[in-house]
């Protein structure tokens, strides 16, 4: 049985994880540990926890539970003092309070939600996402950055503080891999906080996996303006040391023209300028399914999607070609 290893955080690991989990592999998450944002950011303030939002969606990605598990996994209270907050981030955060481990909390949530795989948290240290912008301005968390419209105009430095430790799962996870996916998602704050944990990327340049690269569909105003295939691949490899990547999956479909517009105010679709390169996948990826933003929640959510199915269907054409 293949290994499959996801890298990634938010929605992208879901969408990945959601696909990958119908197929007969051996299928981890490793998620990125600097979410601050929403219900996650105040249930750190507060009960001084590590953040659950990205692990509890990894975890109903793999649930092979009852719809009506993952649905209450993922309610959103819509009044009251619990307003905003996901019953699934709540249960996570107990589970640490009652186990006094994260990485065990998890484990439990697991098994609760039947789940076909591993959910790793990349690092167990408590940390926060900082970046340093040309113009001297300190943001400081990822919610702080996610929001920035001047990231674009350059930074001098992205860090986590207090510099983690890889958790030892995750980089046992990428050595003994035979594909690791860097699933989509913004490059600042869901990608790159994976790379500043020390370890990870060392592990990245030394595991005998292949490693792909599932582009993003859309770029963000301000961060990643007009970035083309390239662009991607670049930063990554900034962050990483060398450019690692055996495949990269790309979009080949059109964006309907109603949803560019939509996008108008937030950013424009990633162009595929390695045509030639024989690295890339250029396949349909895309949802037809149009994804909105609940009222409760505290975070704006992108309207365009990846099909689970068709990126499964991709990535497993990989894994079958080894």
């Amino acid at each position: 049985m293949k290994k499959i290893v996801v890298i990634g955080g938010g929605t992208g690991n879901f969408t990945v994880l959601n696909g990958l989990k119908k197929h007969n592999i051996d299928l981890s998450a490793i998620v990125s540990m600097a979410d601050d944002g929403g219900s996650t950011g105040i249930l750190r303030d507060e009960l001084g926890v590590l953040p659950p939002g990205d692990v509890r969606q990894c975890l109903v990605a793999l649930s092979d539970s009852s719809r009506l598990m993952r649905s209450l996994m993922n309610y959103r209270f819509e009044n009251g003092s619990l307003q905003g907050h996901s019953f699934g981030n709540l249960l996570l955060s107990a589970l640490e309070k009652v186990t006094g481990s994260f990485d065990r909390a998890v484990e439990e949530m697991g098994r609760i939600m039947v789940i076909k795989g591993k959910v790793i948290p990349v690092t167990t240290n408590k940390v926060h996402l900082k970046m340093l912008l040309q113009n001297n301005r300190m943001l400081e968390g990822e919610h702080e950055i996610d929001l920035s419209t001047e990231i674009d105009k350059g930074f001098q430095s992205i860090y986590l503080e207090p510099f983690p430790e890889a958790n030892s799962r995750a980089i046992d996870q990428i050595m003994t891999a035979d594909l690791v996916i860097l699933s989509p998602g913004d490059l600042y704050t869901s990608l790159i906080p994976n790379l500043l944990v020390d370890g990870v990327s060392k592990a990245l340049r030394e595991t005998g996996a292949k490693k792909a690269l599932v582009v993003n569909l859309m770029n963000k105003l301000g961060q990643t303006t007009q970035f083309k295939v390239s662009d991607y691949l670049r930063e990554l490899k900034r962050f990483i040391g060398k450019d690692v990547f055996d495949y990269v999956l790309v979009n080949s479909s059109k964006v309907p023209e109603d949803l560019i517009k939509l996008y108008e105010q937030e950013g424009d679709s990633v162009q595929n300028d390695l045509k030639s390169d024989s690295r890339v996948i250029a396949a349909d990826l895309l949802s037809s399914e149009i994804v909105q933003s609940q009222k409760t929640d505290a975070l704006k959510r992108s309207l365009l999607r990846h099909d689970s199915q068709k990126l499964a269907n991709e990535l497993m054409k990989i894994v079958d070609s080894f």
